[in-house]
């Protein structure tokens, strides 16, 4: 079978590539560059645990604790009052950290592009064009025929393409694929240098800055990198005022000056007090300059964008060339990511064994509906978090400053409706209900397990997400299993009769054993999508429930009904004349996009959405 050509070589397209690789998928990666990475060190990124668990996995680990850095806890203030202090726990060799205690990740861009390359060019399976930019493509039942330009011009033959191509994909335009969606957002400030601050090791999130005024709106956040470094970022106030290198560097002296203690005396010649360095002024009293050294600036422009359609055919779209978003800065390629492991085990079940239509189109419902959802949560919670009034607030969640920090805390760490890693709840591949186990468990169908200790079949010792990516997981939760010898307690029990029912599934499956799980009882057994998410749970051993699941997630026999529906739905549709849902040209004077009380689907939350639209 030909190789899946994944167009794009940022970090979202060589992140596919290495998971395809690890399936045993061959593929072809155009890079329009020359392959170089340049260095920008105010250009990071911040992974959530699922996020740095997935790239760890591919081949990235060890960069993952040589260039990035694990913050020891996150503050929050307003003025000059810490609302919260929100301390990590310490990573253990183990990686023992539990899920609401451990720290982002928190690296260069360009450290872990190279940390991908690197990785990639130790893959057989996987080819690296630079110098290749996409000119055409054509698709025919059997594959897609990409057609490049450069040196290394001439058409390539593969089984699937994916457009990782940024915000302005060549891929999306080649497939008449509408971009709608808002620009300029918000604008970020960026700089990284090198300094010592009050609380090494700590991010921060500081609202209303004394030093900027203390009204409204102001925002600067601290975020800790490798060596010493510090990412900065400011909220800019609206408008397309340019941001002069002047301007940027009061603001780097005003918000240093403002973490530190005051000085004593403010001479007249404006240095400190034995001639060092000058004072920074602000409203206030004068405090002094801490040594820095600037390594790197940037003006951060945020776009809400999401593509109409995500797969056509053999085609499909991931990262920035399907959505934009990070409002807070930092969560787009979290998202593009999530894209790629969530694509990359449906392409190798459809490389190997062939995909039903519902597989595929899986990908579609449950990514596009996921970052639609958070689109929607921004649109609608960001004008209120920036103005300050607390009249409006209220009407949104109790609670004044102290609600709003809480909800922008959570999202820079990854909670709650601004930051919460998806949940899948309405996936096509979901089974029916009549072959679950019901709620057993804390975590819901749909979402991403609790990455807990597991026992795997060689009597190693290691995290659950340390298993995924390649098939099912099922995990037994078997108390007391820790202190009994492995050749025990593999013949005992359920385990035979578990033995039995995963080798007859229908997917590659692997059991796992741990000692415990949140909400889950003795004998409790968990279905494990490859990417992480939880199918079901079942009191003890049910082969046939077992099977019904497995094949509902590979989009077997439930797929095929639930395609059968989708398609007569669609017909029905195109014969009534109506569209899902419509969008309405140059948002930005006519307003908001509108969308009919039935154009929502149930995996697809768009058509709810406070998005607006503009023509690519």
């Amino acid at each position: 079978m030909d190789p899946v050509i994944v167009v794009g070589a940022g970090p979202v397209g060589l992140s596919l590539a290495l998971a395809l690789a690890r399936l045993d998928v061959p593929s072809i990666v155009l890079d329009e560059t020359t392959g170089q990475e340049d260095s920008r060190p105010a250009r990071t990124a911040v992974l959530r645990q699922d996020t740095a668990a997935f790239v760890g996995r591919i081949g990235c680990a060890d960069t993952l604790e040589s260039a990035g850095t694990r913050w020891t806890a996150w503050r929050t203030m307003r003025r000059r009052r810490l609302l919260e202090r929100i301390p990590f726990a310490p990573r253990t060799p183990d990686g023992a950290a539990g899920p609401a205690t451990a720290s982002p990740v928190h690296l260069p861009q360009h450290a872990l592009t190279r940390a991908l390359r690197a990785a990639l060019a130790h893959e057989k399976l996987a080819t690296v064009v630079t110098d290749s930019r996409l000119a055409d493509l054509e698709q025919d039942e059997h594959g897609v025929s990409a057609q490049t330009r450069g040196p290394n011009g001439t058409w390539w033959r593969g089984s699937y393409l994916i457009g990782c191509d940024g915000p302005r994909s060549t891929v999306r335009k080649l497939l008449d694929i509408r971009f709608p969606g808002r620009t300029a957002v918000e604008r970020h400030a960026v700089a990284a240098l090198r300094c010592e601050l009050p609380w090494p090791g700590e991010a921060l999130l500081h609202r209303s800055p004394p030093r900027h005024g203390g009204g409204p709106g102001g925002e600067v956040s601290a975020r800790p990198l490798a060596d010493g470094l510090w990412r900065l970022d400011w909220l800019l106030p609206p408008g397309r005022e340019l941001v002069t290198p002047d301007a940027l560097v009061a603001r780097i002296r005003d918000s240093l000056a403002g973490w530190t203690v005051e000085s004593p005396a403010d001479p007249a010649d404006g240095t400190g007090a034995e001639g060092g360095e000058p004072l920074a002024r602000g409203r206030g009293h004068g405090r002094l300059v801490p040594p820095y050294e600037l390594l790197d600036t940037g003006v951060h422009t945020v776009h809400h964008r999401l593509a109409r359609c995500w797969r056509q055919g053999r085609a499909f779209l991931a990262g920035d060339a399907a959505h934009l978003l990070g409002a807070l800065g930092t969560q787009g390629l979290d998202e593009g990511l999530r894209d790629a492991e969530n694509l990359a085990w449906k392409l190798g079940l459809a490389w190997h064994h062939g995909a039903s239509e519902m597989l595929l189109d899986s990908y579609q419902a449950e990514r596009r509906g996921a970052v639609a959802a958070r689109l929607r949560a921004a649109d609608q919670a960001l004008p209120l978090l920036r103005d300050g009034r607390a009249a409006r607030w209220r009407t949104v969640l109790p609670g004044a400053a102290r609600g709003r920090s809480t909800l922008l805390t959570d999202g820079h760490l990854g909670r709650g409706p601004l930051g919460a890693p998806p949940v899948y709840a309405r996936t096509p591949l979901a089974p029916h209900a009549e072959h679950t186990g019901g709620p057993l468990v804390e975590t819901f169908p749909g979402a991403p397990v609790t990455d807990v200790a597991v026992t795997a079949p060689d009597g190693s010792v290691v995290r659950l997400r340390d298993r995924l990516g390649h098939g099912l997981l099922v995990v037994l939760v078997a108390p007391g299993t820790g202190v009994w010898d492995r050749r025990h307690w593999q013949s005992a029990g359920l385990m035979p009769g578990l033995t039995d029912a995963v080798t007859a599934l229908p997917m590659d499956a692997e059991i796992l054993v741990t000692e415990a799980y949140p909400g889950a009882a003795a004998h409790t057994v968990l279905l494990v999508r490859p990417d992480g998410h939880l199918v079901t749970a079942f009191s003890g051993v049910r082969p046939a429930e077992m099977h019904a699941c497995a094949d509902a997630v590979r989009g077997g026999a439930h797929g095929r009904e639930a395609e059968a529906v989708r398609r007569s739905d669609d017909a029905a549709r195109r014969t009534g004349g109506t569209e899902e849902y419509e969008e309405c040209e140059d948002s930005e004077a006519s307003g908001r996009r509108e969308a009919g009380e039935d154009g929502a689907s149930a995996v697809d939350p768009v058509g709810t959405s406070m998005l607006h639209s503009e023509s690519d």
